[in-house]
């Protein structure tokens, strides 16, 4: 929640200051960790064009001890998060697949099919991918695991 380039580092100039000083206010529940892996904190959005932010943290593949469950926990925990604050749009990047070296195929699995889970709850679900490489895989996985074509 501190620290980061890539997304979150975007994500926290976007948002101004006011951001990194509300993750300062979230408790630590082990020194210096206030969002364990899979789990997932919220705060308010501040100068970005919407209303919360809400952080997780994937897992480093090859390093976390079963990274499959991690990232899904954080995707599942991030949208019951979102379902519980009444949030009703929500964009993920694809946690864990930059600096974190999850494979993207696999990744795209669990993202697709843990949101699928929560169908019903929201109006959309965004996934924003840094690269035309990940769109086109996160496609693919969208039109295999939800059955629909362009």
């Amino acid at each position: 929640m501190l620290g980061g380039g890539g997304c979150d580092g975007a994500i926290r100039r976007a948002a101004g200051p006011e951001l990194l000083e509300a993750c300062y206010r979230v408790p630590e529940v082990g020194f210096g960790i206030r969002c364990p892996t899979g789990e997932a904190r919220i705060t308010p959005g501040f100068k970005l064009p919407a209303s919360h932010v809400i952080h997780t943290v994937g897992p480093i593949y090859g390093v976390t001890i079963n990274p499959e469950a991690s990232l899904r926990s954080a995707y599942k925990n991030s949208l019951s998060l979102a379902k519980a604050n009444n949030i009703q749009y929500i964009a993920f990047p694809a946690i864990s697949c930059g600096l974190y070296c999850y494979p993207h195929e696999e990744a795209a699995t669990i993202a697709i099919s843990t949101v699928k889970e929560f169908a019903n709850d929201f109006k959309e679900v965004h996934f924003v991918l840094f690269t035309d490489d990940l769109y086109n895989l996160w496609l693919e996985k969208a039109r295999e695991l939800l059955s629909f074509s362009s």
